[in-house]
């Protein structure tokens, strides 16, 4: 407790360490942030908050709920103690409400008063992991300190919300009081222990009588055939080894978007990785372990205020402004063709598998289920219709995630098929997701037909290089580097990796950047942030300045829309506020971005 709030001699109370960490870090955070369109009104809320009372502590409770703190006698409290307290087991709605007046506390921390976990938005709990017994296990432990993250409407924030991103925003971190070695390998096998359901390799035989669908949502079940032809693909890429177990050249590919799945599958790859993806995986369990190898990257002082670096950013740092000028009509009919055609909402079914059991060889053959052979299995569908009870604003969501007006939405759903819109009490989650997306397909390829840029008076200052704080680990996700702005480069992939190293070796690159998340360009699809800014020393190349993105393949069929009109956007935006002194082009590697550039 005395590290979050500590007493003077006159028994008030004051910032410990943590409290003016926390203080310091957040205001580092609120005045660096990059806002994203809509995003002013939040940001207002936010400084409106002193920083000093955005925080408050729950610490020890004695039996009647009381705050106890060393200095204050038992059964007194203190205001703040009180305020968190309430907070927690009375109004936890209020860390919600965006009303400074009815309470400006955003954070609460605790320690041990709350066990392993709260489940309110943003209690931070700090726990105790101890040697686990037979009794209390691992998983246990960590399972009650994660608490799923809420929205502003009090929504979680699950996978249903996220999809894969659900693990980037709900993290925990334990602090263990043994080695992470051990408690790594015991936290890993009781997962392995916990998931004994899931096929741990693999065959043939995980592929069959699946049910995949493609981009248009067509449904096919996997024969046998197939399932051999996609499991034999995966051999012959080298995905899979002798045992069955996914590789690391899997999971490289698949980090660069380069998968590659039998042709005959291509046209619904995603669900066959999704169907891989299904397999228990040790490495992939491991929990990360924070300590090790971590970097924060330093910016050369000598490389950014070199002549070359400074010509190059005085060429991009420019600002723009996008005008799209399309016909709403157009669009309307458009993506009433796209719905038509292409919307297929799935109905929820069951799969009924039935066999015997002949023998049982071994008690572990038992455990992992290949005592039990199958015989055969069938699909069913379900008749019963979307809970009738649930309200969904069908309209209000579509102009969430589309951007467009009420009245161009009504205009698309009153101009489709009665049987298209009659999908919607099958399954109205993902007839708005899928509709969403088939408008948004068809509002991008109109941005790509009339977007224009105009330039603007403001530019980007070198603070989006000095100010944020880029962290990573070393042999994981960063290297050093010799020719870049930083002293070292955090990667992505290592399509990226490939693509520093090359170039830190190349001696007519002088200067390289790989562009932080504060330098991005408006688009009507969302913010763009372009992946590396390069200066070549003049008289070697054709064009010294260049701005590249780089993806693991260039096949435009592969790019989403939504990702091909930001590219399209990027081009444009660099257009106006260049000229030809600066190109900027997609690349797929070091080479391709040499024929580029060179005379």
């Amino acid at each position: 407790m005395a590290n979050y709030r500590e007493y003077d001699a006159a028994n008030q109370p004051v910032n410990g360490k943590y409290a003016i960490m926390f203080e310091e870090e957040y205001e580092d955070i609120l005045n660096n942030w990059q806002l994203t369109l809509g995003e002013d009104d939040y940001m207002r809320y936010l400084h409106a908050i002193p920083v000093n009372k955005t925080h408050a502590g729950y610490f020890s409770v004695d039996g009647k709920g009381k705050m106890i703190n060393s200095k204050v006698k038992r059964k007194e409290t203190t205001s703040e103690d009180v305020t968190a307290y309430e907070l927690i087991m009375k109004n936890k709605e209020l860390l919600l409400d965006r009303n400074p007046q009815k309470s400006p506390v955003r954070f609460i921390f605790s320690h041990s008063a709350l066990r392993e976990g709260w489940d309110n938005p943003n209690v931070f709990q700090i726990c105790t992991l101890k040697q686990s017994s037979s009794e209390i296990r691992k998983r246990q432990e960590v399972g009650r300190g994660l608490r799923l993250c809420v929205n502003q409407n009090g929504e979680r924030m699950d996978i249903n919300a996220l999809g894969n991103d659900v693990h980037n925003v709900n993290v925990l971190t334990v602090i263990a009081s043994e080695s992470y070695d051990s408690f790594a390998k015991g936290l890993q096998a009781e997962l392995a222990e916990a998931v004994a359901e899931r096929p741990k390799a693999v065959d043939r035989e995980l592929f069959v009588n699946k049910l995949v669908k493609d981009d248009g949502g067509n449904g096919v079940i996997i024969t046998s055939d197939l399932a051999s032809e996609i499991y034999y693909d995966l051999i012959v890429n080298r995905y899979i080894d002798a045992q069955g177990g996914l590789t690391d050249k899997y999971y490289e590919d698949k980090a660069n978007g380069e998968i590659q799945i039998a042709e005959a599958a291509r046209d619904f790859a995603s669900d066959v990785i999704a169907i891989i993806d299904s397999v228990y995986d040790s490495k992939v369990m491991q929990p990360e372990n924070a300590r090790s190898n971590n970097v924060e990257l330093h910016v050369d002082d000598e490389k950014l205020n070199s002549k070359e670096f400074k010509a190059l950013w005085s060429k991009i740092n420019a600002k723009s402004v996008y005008v799209v000028d399309f016909d709403t009509d157009e669009l309307i009919r458009k993506s009433i063709a796209s719905l038509d055609s292409k919307l297929c909402v799935a109905k929820i079914y069951f799969r009924v598998e039935t066999g015997q059991m002949d023998s049982i060889k071994s008690k572990e053959d038992l455990i992992a289920g290949a005592s039990f052979m199958k015989e055969e299995s069938g699909s069913y569908g379900v008749t019963a219709a979307a809970n009738s009870n649930v309200k969904y604003d069908l309209i209000g969501k579509l102009v969430d995630e589309t951007g467009l007006t009420r009245k161009a939405i009504i205009a698309i759903l009153q101009g489709i098929q009665p049987a298209v819109f009659n999908q919607f009490k099958d399954n109205p989650e993902e007839f708005i997701s899928k509709a969403a997306q088939l408008i948004n397909d068809q509002k991008a390829t109109a941005i790509i037909e009339h977007i224009t840029y105009d330039i603007l008076d403001e530019k980007y200052g070198t603070d989006i290089f000095t100010d944020p704080t880029i962290k990573g680990k070393l042999g994981v996700n960063a290297m050093k580097a010799k020719k870049h702005l930083y002293d070292h480069i955090v990667y992505d992939s290592s399509n990226e990796r490939d693509f520093a190293t090359d170039l830190d070796i190349n001696t007519d690159v002088a200067v390289y950047v790989k562009l932080p998340d504060g330098f991005y360009i408006s688009t009507p699809v969302g913010h763009y942030n372009p992946d590396w800014a390069i200066a070549f020393y003049e008289g070697s190349v054709k064009h010294i300045y260049f701005v590249a993105e780089t993806k693991g393949s260039m096949n435009s069929m592969q790019l989403r829309l939504i990702e091909e009109s930001k590219i399209h956007c990027a081009r444009e935006h660099f257009k106006a506020i260049s000229g030809d002194n600066v190109v900027y082009d997609v690349v797929d590697s070091y080479t391709s971005l040499m024929e580029k550039v060179m005379k």
